[in-house]
């Protein structure tokens, strides 16, 4: 099965230049539907006037976390379903495991590049 490229993609990250680089390597992967939310609160705010097909978060912000925004999200039944991939520069096995717990379908490792992430994407969205 291909990816569908085509939907909206919510890239959550409070550094600029990573979500820059994010945006760079989705486009790589044909994604051209792609938003920005600088912390979790904003993230969530924009999850709830749009629909997005994958949301793509750092776990280190402030004041919402992205670990923070993945309960919020997972505790609201009209976002719950939303497919959610943590990035990190911390590979801490706690981290994973309470990402997986609280319900992320992927989790990257920074540095990564386009091969990754798109393995990373295939992979939630089964192939």
């Amino acid at each position: 099965m291909a990816l569908d490229t085509s939907i909206p993609v919510l890239v959550v990250d409070d550094y600029k230049t990573m979500i820059r680089i994010i945006r760079n390597l989705l486009k790589q992967l044909g994604f051209e539907d792609v938003d920005e939310a600088s912390d979790g609160t904003e993230a969530l705010g924009k999850m709830r006037e749009r629909r997005y097909g994958l949301v793509i978060s750092d776990w280190n912000m402030e004041p919402m976390t992205g670990y923070e925004l993945l309960k919020q999200v997972r505790a609201d039944t009209s976002l719950a379903k939303t497919p959610f991939i943590m990035v990190t520069a911390e590979s801490k096995t706690e981290n994973v495991i309470a990402a997986k717990k609280a319900g992320v379908n992927n989790y990257i490792v920074k540095p990564f590049n386009a091969q990754t992430l798109k393995g990373k994407i295939e992979a939630v969205f089964g192939d």
